[in-house]
């Protein structure tokens, strides 16, 4: 039987058939939608929600649309699947329902009531699990993990607990009622799950907890001990012997966990938390990562559905990159996209491209990532908020408690207890070595309560103080390298102690993104004389790290910073730092040349014999390796007959190797041969004034010249020694093209002296050097030679 009820212009039909307002009772009147009426008073929150929403003749979509909240939301709250939405998105209903006071009020206390029902006296149903998302993606590895858990074997008197630990927006949550749910048949005794509200102002207490527990493991409230201790031993006894899986979720500490564990027994525990608790003992962890990018992008095209994902790869692809992984904000962006069915995908993406908004973008109804990173973030105390939105001016990717301790302004102490803070909350990840990143968009977040909490001054001031310490700190490593230069004087306080050249070196490799980043914040803002300074710091380390892609950088900003100091012989040397770079492979030969003679027209203008003759040095090799080597040998010859002025014993060692690079590849074996031992000399002699460090870098290189040049003489047994040395020496080299080169040298010569088994296996050593720096083509040619025949 139908009933309908006129409000107005608007018709509502209440009863059971297919359409209408189905479980109102008669007489349920509404004004338009917005008015309120004391019959409403008996019915919950989705009926209610129904009923408005048929009275403005909405559909799903329609209010999804107007409200922000996904379609799947107000489905299940209609449902009565979700009893008691959050404040935020029960408001942001009432506004697209454009509900006057009364109606608004009625719908806020429906929702309120609703939550404190579903949490403390759900009849017949009390903790039971929450329901599961239906296109839950992923976490093949993890669902394993708890399946083991399951099947684990208890220690005496001490239970099989699981801590799920994990930042903010990785779906632990999520994770673990679909793993409980997947397990639920082990667990005839039930499975049970309790919020215990970590990360609010007033977590749940272990008493309210296990009061909770004991009702909803069938124990009559007027049999629950008063005492906590007597509590505690009964939930154990009952755990014992009962096969049940207890999902405690969102813990806040150790101290609110630990009454709740078993003794040995049956029973299992599931616990998540964002903090480490690291204090409790005996307890099997899993730490929670971010999805890949494959899961990540299924996740995003199974909440938008198959019709809307199809054709959408790569936007949808891009949107699971943006997101870093993080469900949450994976979620988010599909609930937008499925709330919106006009949007483009692509046009998203583009939104998201900008950090500036990404943070905003990243919301729909009443989920927003920035709250949840916020939860956490209130968490700290106040030195341990403002150190973590001022570490977000740091310009790389990882950091240590050094460049901490510089962008908090505070003493290494607390800095390091900042950092564990910050680590246990999930808000940082540490990683190998002592160093720290942020997920990208808890970088965002950062960024934005650095925005927001402190004054454009106080911004200015601690990113000039970072990027000040960054640029000197690069700048006094780079110069444990240079030669007669000796270990820096630290005559700057505030920079770290730097012992030795490997701590140098350890530092500058470490720390790349941050200084490189400093080096570009000073030249944008015009600090040239220390930008300089930093690039030529670099010059010597750059033979350390021959592949490093950031040395053009490094350079350009160097000659650009010379060039406006108005230093032309500066200039020279920095746009010869250049054509040594483009003359690395994969090199560039043309552009070599280029830089060559631009450095020598300004070193001849500035009197700068040095840069003259390197800047020969470069274009003799750069012209033989494009085949005119008799500009290349006159170029070489050159840069010899001026050399002998110089007081650097490095450039008359490299006059001798090229030199007899020209020699060799016209032929000239026996002259090349004679070149090449006189280097070797002078890299020998201790009192030529070349540095230890540098000749102990040249000796391995020029062995393997002198091994190749011996080689084509036929004279096998001399060049496999000093390829066997050469090869030998730079074993503790980073990777890099001579090496290989060497290696290479050394197989063939062992496969002309019949040696077949050692030449295979110094083809397989040179193919990994080869793949290790990335010439792939060099790779799988030496490749086949180890592997030929077998």
């Amino acid at each position: 039987m139908w009933r309908f009820v006129h409000a107005g212009d608007k018709t509502c039909a209440t009863g059971n058939g297919p359409s209408g307002c189905r479980g109102l009772s008669a007489g349920t009147a509404f004004a338009g939608g917005r008015g309120w009426s004391p019959v409403t008073e008996k019915l919950g929150f989705g009926e209610v929600l129904r009923a408005h929403r048929h009275a403005e003749r909405l559909t799903l979509e329609e209010l999804a649309e107007a409200s922000g909240v996904s379609v799947r939301t107000l489905s299940d709250m209609e449902r009565g699947r979700s009893k008691g939405p959050q404040h935020r998105t029960v408001t942001a209903l009432a506004d697209a329902l454009v509900l006057d006071e009364g109606a608004r009020r009625q719908l806020i206390e429906l929702a309120r009531s609703g939550r404190l029902r579903d949490h403390w006296a759900r009849p017949g149903g009390l903790c039971e699990l929450p329901c599961t998302v239906e296109d839950f993606t992923g976490r093949g590895a993890e669902m394993i993990w708890v399946s083991d858990l399951v099947s684990a074997e208890s220690a005496p008197s001490v239970g099989v607990v699981g801590l799920v630990t994990g930042s903010a927006g990785l779906g632990k949550t999520s994770f673990v009622v679909r793993a409980a749910q997947s397990v639920a048949p082990s667990f005839p005794g039930g499975v049970f799950f309790v919020d215990l509200f970590g990360m609010s102002q007033r977590p749940l207490a272990a008493d309210d907890a296990l009061r909770l527990l004991l009702r909803a493991l069938g124990v009559a409230d007027q049999h629950i001990p008063g005492d906590p201790q007597e509590r505690a031993v009964l939930y154990r006894s009952l755990l014992r012997d009962k096969q049940a899986l207890v999902v405690l979720d969102n813990a806040a500490s150790e101290a609110q966990v630990r009454p709740l564990l078993p003794g040995a027994g049956a029973g299992r525990i599931l616990v998540t938390t964002r903090r480490l608790l690291a204090g409790l003992e005996g307890v099997r962890r899993l730490v929670l990562g971010p999805l890949s990018l494959p899961d990540s992008t299924m996740l995003l095209a199974g909440i938008v559905g198959e019709r809307r994902a199809a054709g959408q790869e790569p936007s949808l692809i891009r949107l699971a990159e943006l997101c870093g992984g993080l469900p949450l904000a994976l979620r988010i962006i599909g609930n937008r996209l499925t709330s919106r069915p006009d949007w483009d995908p692509a046009e998203l993406a583009a939104r998201l491209e900008s950090e500036e908004s990404r943070l905003h973008q990243l919301k729909a109804g009443d989920l927003k990532i920035a709250n949840a990173f916020g939860l956490s973030y209130e968490q700290l105390a106040p030195a341990a908020r403002r150190m973590f939105r001022r570490l977000a001016v740091i310009p790389g990717r990882d950091f240590d408690a050094v460049l901490t301790a510089v962008a908090g302004g505070m003493p290494i102490e607390d800095a390091w207890n900042a950092l564990d803070d910050l680590v246990d909350l999930g808000l940082l990840q540490d990683g190998a070595a002592g160093r720290y990143r942020f997920h990208d968009l808890v970088r965002l977040f950062a960024r934005d309560r650095l925005q927001g909490e402190e004054s454009p001054a106080e911004r200015e001031a601690v990113t000039g103080a970072v990027t000040s310490w960054l640029l000197r700190m690069a700048t006094m490593a780079g110069r444990w390298f240079e030669p007669g230069y000796g270990r820096p004087k630290q005559t700057d306080p505030d920079l770290a102690v730097l012992a030795s050249e490997q701590e140098a070196e350890r530092w500058l490799r470490s720390n790349v993104d941050n200084w490189m980043g400093a080096l570009r914040a000073e030249a944008s803002s015009g600090q040239h004389s220390a930008v300089l300074d930093c690039a030529e710091s670099m010059h010597w380390f750059s033979d350390q790290w021959v592949h490093g892609s950031h040395w053009q950088e490094v350079f350009t900003l160097g000659a650009q910073a010379a060039a406006a100091l108005g230093d032309l012989a500066q200039q020279a040397t920095q746009l010869n730092y250049l054509a040594w770079v483009h003359g690395q492979p994969p090199a560039d030969h043309e552009t070599t040349l280029r830089y060559t003679a631009e450095a020598r027209v300004l070193a001849v203008r500035s009197g700068a014999t040095e840069q003259i003759v390197w800047s020969h040095l470069y274009a003799a090799n750069a012209l033989r390796l494009l085949g005119r080597l008799e500009e290349a040998t006159e170029s070489a010859a050159r840069a010899v007959e001026l050399a002998p002025s110089l007081k650097d014993a490095h450039a008359p060692y490299t006059c001798a190797t090229n030199l007899g690079h020209c020699y060799r590849d016209t032929g000239r074996h026996a002259e090349a041969l004679e070149q090449y031992r006189h280097a070797l000399a002078l890299v020998n002699d201790e009192e030529s004034g070349m540095a230890p460090s540098i000749a102990a870098h040249l000796r391995p290189h020029t062995l393997s010249h002198i091994g190749q040049c011996l080689t084509l003489l036929a004279r096998r047994a001399e060049a496999i020694t000093a390829l066997s040395e050469a090869v030998a020496l730079m074993e503790s080299f980073e990777p890099n093209y001579l090496q290989a080169r060497a290696m290479e040298a050394l197989a063939t010569v062992l496969a002309e002296a019949g040696r077949v088994d050692e030449s295979r296996q110094t083809y397989g050593r040179a193919a990994r050097v080869h793949a290790a720096i990335g010439d792939t083509a060099a790779h799988d040619r030496c490749h086949a030679l180890a592997t030929a025949g077998s």
